[in-house]
């Protein structure tokens, strides 16, 4: 798996330049954002970790998801994105933080799509959220490659955004 070098370093370089640190709670992307943040020059100062939470009890246990919207949505939803964001970030005691819930197969429970969910946060606020589609024939760990990659992309015109404004 490789990650678009230049995207990796500019992320970092802004990160550490505004003094912030960064946390990640996955789901459909299994790891692929923390292994993206580990891979950027200086990880160790401003990425201080993330958790893959795969199913819906450890979505509840450790993110603080309410377990009967989860049950209701199969943990799949803006708010259980936003609800992961926001509290990953408090554990984890960072400015910003991603999370990322979806599926990455077609099942029925995704009507046979191919969707994620992501969501951004910065000082405990939702900055971002959004739905991505993919063709449903698309493979699972392209999928995943190709979430990580948008998300990234996502996260450096929001931190150009808020960062630029300071």
């Amino acid at each position: 798996m490789e990650f678009q070098k230049n995207l990796l370093e500019y992320i970092s370089q802004s990160i550490l330049r505004a003094g912030e640190t960064i946390s990640v709670a996955e789901g459909v992307t299994s790891g692929c954002l923390q292994l993206a943040f580990s891979q950027m020059p200086n990880a160790s100062l401003f990425f201080k970790g993330g958790m893959t939470t795969y199913t819906l009890p450890q979505k509840v246990k450790l993110l603080n998801v309410d377990k009967a919207e989860a049950e209701e949505c199969d943990c799949v939803s803006e708010n259980i994105a936003r609800t992961m964001a926001l509290n990953v970030a408090k554990l984890f005691e960072t400015d910003w933080s991603i999370a990322t819930t979806g599926y990455f197969t077609p099942i029925r429970n995704s009507m046979y799509k191919i969707f994620a969910y992501f969501s951004f946060s910065y000082k405990g606020e939702i900055i971002l959220t959004k739905k991505l589609e993919l063709h449903p024939k698309t493979q699972a760990l392209n999928a995943q490659m190709y979430y990580t990659e948008f998300i990234l992309g996502c996260f450096k015109s929001e931190i150009n955004q808020l960062l630029i404004l300071k």
